[in-house]
């Protein structure tokens, strides 16, 4: 059967993701650094990541819902431990009572139709960020001594930001701790882990940084990027001085230069924010985007490599904190938001 060759593509770094991992681990002291592995590893390829990252050493991951875990159930080895940080809803309860995963609990209505099982399971404790978790105040509606629980948790609002809320976060939950207990605690995500040994507790769950993600400065020289996304030229032109470019005439050349056409756009998640701001490279020569972003076609400027052709690959400058300073995107944007249209190589 005939396979169209893909346009664009994403070079995935193996190594840089597994040192990432060990990295965060040992920053996380005596805890265990797991890993989030939640919307498709961040964009990654959930299946590749979990199965590097188990082989090298880690035992806890975190996906979001249960079409995620099922994705994961047949590369579950022995020690590994699979946790839905949606909890589990009446819908979900044919399938979670059967698998391998453990559900979060985030309420009592879900701890009560989890109770019947008898299976393990994790706990979400609300500490101030007040989204997913069960309040202190409602901890005495449930027995929770009678309850298999492996990992009593809470999540970190503003671990990027050196402010009051962590401490607070902190505080609450110790206290909380008291009402609740299971086998282990956890409470960092990624830039959690830098605020210290008394955030780090027995468990710790990065994401962003395990894909190479920064967000806090102590990251910045120990995470390595990931993900390289490269797309192919489509056609290259000579533009003369005065010609407009792209929708709504946002580049106008001042002077005759060479442009390549290139096949990636914000369909692929290669968003409008990098228009006239984002940077290809070749080879270490920069080559400035040019104009919008259209949906499927980006211009990059080809002063510094004139040879270009049609058919050769050009790689976005995609180190994660640089292309935000680029885009004004989060983080966490640039990366979840990579399309499926990418073919993903890990090298």
């Amino acid at each position: 059967m005939f396979d169209p060759a893909p346009t664009a593509r994403l070079r995935l770094d193996s190594q840089a993701l597994v040192n990432n991992w060990q990295k965060l681990d040992e920053l996380s002291g005596r805890a265990n650094a797991g890993a989030a592995i939640k919307a498709n590893a961040y964009g990654l390829g959930a299946i590749d990541v979990f199965k590097r990252l188990q082989s090298a050493g880690c035992h806890d991951f975190f996906v979001a819902n249960w079409q995620e875990a099922q994705e994961l159930n047949a590369y579950i080895e022995p020690g590994t431990r699979l946790s839905v940080l949606s909890g589990v809803r009446a819908q979900d309860m044919a399938f979670a009572s059967t698998s391998p995963a453990k559900p979060v609990l985030n309420s009592i209505e879900q701890t009560q139709r989890w109770i019947p099982t008898g299976r393990p399971c994790d706990v979400m404790l609300n500490s101030g960020m007040n989204r997913l978790g069960i309040n202190a105040g409602d901890l005495a509606m449930v027995d929770w001594a009678a309850m298999d629980i492996d990992l009593v948790m809470s999540h970190l609002a503003s671990a990027d930001e050196d402010g009051p809320q962590n401490r607070d976060q902190l505080n609450e939950f110790s206290s909380t701790l008291k009402r609740i207990s299971g086998k282990r605690i956890s409470l960092c995500n990624s830039a959690g882990i830098l605020l210290g040994s008394e955030y780090h507790f027995d468990c710790t769950r990065p994401g962003l940084s395990l894909y190479g993600g920064r967000q806090r400065s102590e990251l910045a020289g120990v995470i390595k990027q990931v993900v390289f996304p490269e797309a192919q030229i489509l056609q290259v032109r000579t533009l003369k001085q005065g010609d407009k470019l792209g929708y709504n005439a946002r580049y106008i050349a001042e002077r005759d230069h060479p442009v390549a056409i290139i096949a990636m756009g914000y369909a692929d998640g290669y968003l409008r924010g990098f228009s006239n701001q984002g940077v290809f490279t070749y080879e270490q020569q920069e080559l400035p985007v040019l104009g919008q972003v259209s949906m499927d076609l980006i211009a990059v400027d080809l002063t510094a490599a004139p040879q270009l052709k049609e058919s050769d690959w050009v790689t976005a400058q995609y180190d994660l904190p640089l292309a935000s300073m680029h885009s004004g995107l989060s983080q966490y944007e640039l990366i979840t938001g990579l399309g499926n249209r990418f073919a993903r190589h890990w090298l």
